[in-house]
């Protein structure tokens, strides 16, 4: 296989999942903002900021493996999550209970892609020297954890907002 056979889809993959970390990263912190009293809060700041990070992890990989960042994709991720705001939640003029259970999945949903990314990328670190094998490891295991604090989050959540709590 070519270089550039090779580099077309690692490029397109790439971008493909910074679109995601952009509306990724404004999604965690919406969530972290709409919380800031709740027993929540301090984990949901933490795994904003450290979404945030993931973001710029990948940014700072591609640079390293000089995959061009493709940036209006990025204002495609940030205009998703915007979008997805619009979403029927069962009130008009406040936010609904429903709102943080949809969000808590859509925030899963792209942890479980950034963990993907992140296993693929280190697929091939052991013949890739531009890729960090002990940093990807480190990626995929923060990964693991986030899943780890938004399943237990989706569990308490699911039970308030669906027994009407």
């Amino acid at each position: 296989m070519t270089a550039t056979f090779l580099s077309e889809p690692l490029s397109i993959y790439l971008n493909d999942h910074l679109t995601g970390a952009f509306g990724g990263a404004a999604l965690a912190r919406r969530l972290a903002d709409t919380h800031p009293d709740s027993r929540r809060a301090a984990e949901l700041r933490q795994l904003a900021r450290d979404v945030e990070q993931d973001r710029d992890d990948l940014v700072r990989i591609m640079n390293s493996l000089a995959v061009p960042v493709r940036h209006y994709r990025t204002w495609l991720g940030l205009a998703g999550e915007r979008i997805a705001r619009l979403k029927p939640n069962g009130t008009l003029t406040r936010r609904s209970p429903l709102s943080d259970l949809i969000e808590l999945e859509g925030m899963r949903a792209g942890v479980e892609g950034k963990t993907a990314l992140w296993r693929a990328l280190r697929s091939i670190a052991d013949n890739e020297p531009r890729l960090d094998p002990g940093d990807l490891d480190r990626l995929i295991q923060r990964a693991t954890e986030q899943t780890r604090a938004l399943n237990r989050w989706h569990r308490t959540v699911s039970a308030e907002v669906l027994n009407g709590r």
